[in-house]
């Protein structure tokens, strides 16, 4: 189980998140950046780190998590610029199968259905 989040975690995660996917559609225009999403953002107690989990299709896993590796840099930059925090955590990044493993649900549940 996933431990319990405060409010101002569950805020600063939020502002991290909703920053990230700001600066990605808007300030970067390598294709491999395209169609991903930032799904959640986990920022450590002394935000050195953010654990950032991004979904694509599966068949671009790859390409995005290079895609993200070359931004991390200017990224990082541009989100300690919008956060105004004190420490800029370093990013980390992971695919979010997550929501590939809920669509697969989904598609089963609705042959099922038919």
């Amino acid at each position: 189980m996933g431990e319990k989040q405060s409010a101002t975690t569950r805020k600063v995660n939020e502002s991290a998140r909703a920053a990230l996917a700001d600066l990605l559609l808007t300030e970067f225009s390598d294709p491999r950046l395209v169609l991903i999403t930032v799904t959640d953002v986990r920022v450590s107690k002394d935000r050195s780190i953010a654990t950032v989990l991004v979904s694509s299709s599966p068949d671009q896993y790859d390409d995005t998590l290079a895609g993200l590796e070359s931004a991390k840099g200017r990224l990082r930059s541009l989100l300690g610029k919008e956060l105004g925090w004190r420490v800029t955590p370093e990013l980390r990044f992971v695919i979010d199968i997550g929501i590939d493993h809920a669509q697969e649900i989904d598609a089963f549940l609705k042959g099922k259905k038919e």
